[in-house]
């Protein structure tokens, strides 16, 4: 635990962590400092000069966002002094602003307004500034105003801090302006349209595209969830007006190094309502599918798995909910079935994902990554990608260990690459021979290893770290045990380690024998949005989805499901941490969650299945893991890539919303 030290705020007795700055010691105390560029997490730049303060003893007023507390300080936030320097700054950035706050989409929200109110600034005293300069609008994704902008540099800090490094400033003094590489509209530059300067930004200089009159920040209903739509589980905040979502933000706590969401999760919303979504129950008549009701639906495929019992198998997508596994395990047992499985074991074994750890990677001095290759711009994990980015920047060292080049290998101390049992092995040798205690039979596990310069350095890097972290694929996880440090098997999609843990996952056929025909059954029934284009060989195909795919065309009857924001439950993100997910809107038309499709299925066969409770879901989550041995070997991986499985389970969110410009924009090289 960090020590602390006694300092006095504005006659409060304050204690802080050694080494807070005075603004997050005096938010912490429930006393706000104003301030326009600090970005908490961030290293401070001091560049509005609002958050002055007088300390006793200093000879002038000191930024409070650079000061480090010291023990016994008086700070005075709020003298007259000091309140007459920060209304000059607001006036000052007033006069260089534009004053539509009555018709302003980020009225509300506004630091500038909420100052220039506290400071009573109704208009400036200086001359009035207009610079003209072009507003960035040509993407449908984030619109770039610059007459707005305040140059408080955050969003140029934050975009450097995660690594991609589109924005920077050109110019100084007031004519200074944040630009892109040669001054380009943004999908003319590296820009991966995360959205996160658009979180960092405290007036209107950028904003989501089409946000114009759809209601105020005021108007909206805000609800925190959860993105599902790959492995990093990333938390959002979700606002709604009038039943339909307005806008995506993440959902993380300020300032931690999680607060990322890419295009997918921030953008991908308006999916929900394309006109791909099923809406209503489809069955194949002469060859065409058509609407039918719920009762015929549920009725024609009950009768046919009731008919076909263990020839039949069910395969689901491992990002349903904990609760939608647990219902269709009892319907599989209703079924009297063992063929269960899902996606997840396209890339993993259930027990690796539940034996895997958690750790915290806010407080990782060192991080090894293994196997993967995360990536912001593919969009394979790249919350992940941006997670570790923001924590070298701060400090911790990376080695990365890959079979092939990854681009997170640019920002890593250590950069090797070749066959990662491999390398593990030969790490572990270095690090062992530099002093670190290992038994008998790992010694010789490791004893006939070649080593390098760089691998000898990786030991050393490795036996010198205080709180190492690893993050392994999880077909490299039981040889990544064998490090020192927390091991964290990262999984590519959303709950697979809830899957995992609910143990949806039957003795019988395998996913990949089920999804490509070999398992000789009657009846598959497929749950979600797996990736799957083709009609294996059975007799009737069952298609539960949202959006009618290219496998809910060739299917004999299709059940549309509510999508993860029309459905409240949980899932087990891949650090272990339990996660709610609320109800934020209505289930489209007809469609339902994925659990009283279930319930109603088992009902028309006779069987009566409950609605799994929280209490179930945490029961099982308890359930102790199974022992992972940690041989040095490769367990056999993906037939396709880490990006091909993502962009294939995520095809209806990307084809049924504003993502497909992205990707044919990516496809012609824009």
């Amino acid at each position: 635990m960090a020590n602390t030290v006694k300092l006095r705020i504005d006659g409060k007795e304050v204690h802080a962590p050694e080494g807070a700055n005075l603004v997050d010691a005096a938010e912490a105390a429930g006393i706000h400092i104003p301030n326009l560029c600090y970005l908490k997490g961030t290293k401070a730049v001091g560049a509005c000069r609002l958050c002055l303060v007088e300390v006793e003893g200093a000879k002038a007023p000191l930024i409070a966002c650079n000061t480090r507390v010291k023990e016994g300080m008086n700070v005075a936030t709020k003298t007259e002094k000091i309140q007459e320097m920060r209304k000059f700054v607001i006036d000052l950035v007033v006069s260089m602003h534009p004053l539509d706050c009555m018709t302003c989409t980020k009225a509300g929200v506004c630091n500038l307004q909420k100052y220039a109110y506290d400071f009573e600034v109704k208009e400036s005293s200086f001359t009035r500034k207009k610079f003209g300069y072009p507003t960035d609008e040509a993407n449908p994704f984030i619109k770039r105003d610059p007459e707005y902008c305040i140059l408080c540099g955050k969003c140029v800090r934050v975009c450097k801090e995660q690594g991609t490094n589109v924005l920077d400033f050109m110019g100084r003094g007031v004519g200074a302006r944040v630009i892109t590489p040669n001054d380009k509209p943004l999908q003319e530059s590296e820009c991966t349209f995360c959205g996160s300067c658009v979180d960092a930004c405290p007036v209107n200089a950028l904003l989501e595209a089409g946000r114009w009159r759809k209601g105020r920040e005021w108007e909206y209903e805000k609800v925190n969830s959860v993105c599902l739509l790959c492995g990093n589980g990333c938390d959002i905040s979700v606002s709604t007006k009038d039943g339909m979502v307005q806008k995506i933000n993440s959902g993380a706590v300020e300032g931690s190094v999680e607060k990322y969401i890419c295009a997918y999760g921030r953008f991908g919303f308006d999916s929900i309502d394309a006109d791909s979504r099923l809406t209503s129950p489809l069955k194949r008549v002469n060859g065409a599918l058509k609407e039918t009701t719920w009762d015929d639906a549920i009725g024609i495929v009950a009768g046919k798995l009731k008919a076909a019992k263990e020839d039949a198998g069910f395969i689901s997508a491992a990002s349903i909910l904990n609760e939608d596994a647990l219902a269709l395990k009892n319907l599989a047992a209703s079924v009297k079935t063992e063929n269960v499985d899902t996606t997840l074991s396209l890339y993993a074994d259930p027990d690796t994902l539940r034996a895997s750890g958690s750790a915290d990677i806010d407080t990782a001095d060192l991080i090894l990554m293994v196997g993967l290759n995360p990536s912001q711009q593919k969009r394979v994990l790249p919350a992940l990608d941006a997670s570790v980015r923001r924590r070298v920047q701060r400090g911790a060292r990376l080695i990365v260990i890959n079979s092939v080049e990854a681009k997170i290998g640019e920002v890593a101390s250590i950069n090797l690459v070749g066959d990662e049992a491999s390398l593990l092995k030969a790490v572990l040798k270095a690090a062992i021979g530099k002093g670190m205690k290992a038994g008998k039979e790992l010694q010789a596990a490791t004893k006939n290893a070649d080593t390098s310069e760089d691998i000898e350095k990786a030991g050393e890097m490795l036996l010198g770290a205080k709180g190492p972290l690893i993050f392994s694929s999880p077909a490299l996880f039981a040889a990544a045990l064998n490090l020192k440090g927390a091991v964290v098997a990262v999984p590519l999609e959303s709950n697979a380690k809830g899957i995992a843990v609910m143990g949806l996952r039957g003795k019988g056929k395998t996913y990949k024998e089920m999804a490509s025909g070999a398992a000789g059954l009657n009846v598959l029934y497929a749950v979600g949005e797996v990736p799957l284009n083709k009609r294996p060989g059975v007799d009737f195909l069952v298609v539960q989805a949202s959006h009618l795919t290219e496998i809910a065309k060739q299917a004999d009857v299709v059940l549309p499901s509510a999508v993860f924001l029309e459905a409240a439950g949980t899932i087990i993100d891949y650090m272990g941490r339990l996660k709610y997910l609320p109800m934020v809107v209505e289930p489209q038309g007809d469609s339902m969650g994925h659990t009283d499709i279930f319930i109603a299925v088992a009902k028309a066969m006779g069987s009566a299945i409950k609605k799994p409770t929280e209490a179930e879901v945490k029961k099982a989550a308890k359930a102790k893991a199974k022992a992972v041995a940690g041989p040095f070997e490769k367990k056999e991986g993906l037939d396709v890539s880490p990006e091909e499985m993502i962009e294939s389970v995520n095809a209806s969110v990307i084809n049924g919303s504003r993502l497909l410009w992205l990707k044919q924009a990516e496809a012609a090289g824009v």
